[in-house]
């Protein structure tokens, strides 16, 4: 399982790194760590002295968001830089 976990990390990690090469003069850092998402995003980002914080959002409603808890949201209350949230985009049910 760890293994699996460790693969699945080093494919996203690789698929963010693409992504961000055409940023001209953006500093990318990718680390991978394990833990409680929230606890550990905070502390990374301490620990790096970021400028700024990236996240995604699954964009749960109210009632999945108080059951399983937002980490975006609580790393936005507890970081001391900018967090920026990306939601996903919705969709219409159709394909372009």
């Amino acid at each position: 399982m760890e293994r699996y976990s460790s693969e699945v990390a080093q494919c996203v990690m690789e698929k963010a790194k693409r992504a961000c090469e055409a940023l001209n003069g953006v500093k990318v850092e990718t680390i991978v760590e394990h833990g409680d998402a929230r606890d550990v995003i905070c502390q990374a980002a301490e620990k790096l002295h970021v400028d700024m914080l990236v996240m995604g959002s699954h964009g749960y409603g109210v009632i999945k968001r108080a059951f399983l808890g937002s980490v975006s949201n609580h790393c936005a209350q507890n970081v001391k830089c900018p967090v920026l949230i990306v939601k996903k985009p919705k969709t219409d049910g159709r394909r372009k």
